[in-house]
């Protein structure tokens, strides 16, 4: 998969949040978007996966052949509308909310209706693999907060979907809950588009490729 954004920009009311970026995110690269707080990494992370209409510029989806493994290079090249552009991307970030009312089991049951997961892995292992098969009866509404970035994390990784934005990803985490997350970036990552929003280095140290938010504050003339 790739996502182009060209002459990108966004701003709420008069204030420019940035603008003029001309980018390519590609399969197979994991993608860091740094600044500081409160400098609109999540904006421009949201901007890319369609989820926030950008002021100005254009954003192209896409994906080759059909299909979002990135082997068959010499598949020919397929947009995607931006309005169907949710079915290729999934986002873990602190401000989404998981359904409290319902335990994990039934959290995943309910995702995997709209985005299925991985192939060859099921809830039963999702669940077994981040560490939360004692507690999968429990409503989410009882789990620590650590124990619901688990579930964010695996709802966006485990997506069958060749791009997966992480927005603060180790929010909440743990010493055992961010290597866990590094653990599942290396066994699942493999040939998908990843960009990581952040300004904590231990969350995107995987990452080649570094996009300083500051970098797109100049207002145009």
């Amino acid at each position: 998969m790739k996502i182009s954004l060209t002459n990108a920009g966004k701003r709420f009311n008069r204030d420019w949040i940035f603008r003029n970026i001309d980018q390519e995110f590609i399969s197979g690269t994991a993608y860091a978007i740094t600044g500081p707080n409160g400098s609109g990494k999540s904006t421009l992370l949201q901007v890319i996966g369609g989820a926030i209409m950008m002021s100005e510029g254009k954003a192209k989806y896409t994906i080759g052949n059909g299909q979002w493994a990135i082997d068959n290079t010499n598949a020919p090249e397929k947009e995607i509308e931006v309005d169907n552009a949710f079915q290729y991307i999934s986002i873990a970030a602190p401000y989404l909310e998981l359904i409290e009312e319902m335990t994990v089991v039934e959290m995943l049951e309910f995702h995997a209706q709209f985005k299925p997961f991985l192939s060859r892995i099921t809830i039963p292992d999702i669940i077994s693999i981040i560490g939360l098969k004692a507690a999968s009866h429990k409503q989410i509404r009882f789990y620590s907060s650590g124990m619901k970035q688990r579930v964010k994390l695996a709802q966006a990784i485990f997506s069958d979907v060749p791009c997966v934005l992480l927005d603060e990803p180790c929010t909440n985490l743990d010493a055992v809950g961010i290597e866990l997350y590094h653990q599942l970036i290396r066994d699942y990552g493999n040939n998908r588009l990843i960009i990581v929003s952040s300004n904590d280095p231990q969350e995107y140290s995987f990452c080649t490729e570094m996009i300083s938010i500051m970098d797109y504050k100049t207002v145009k003339r």
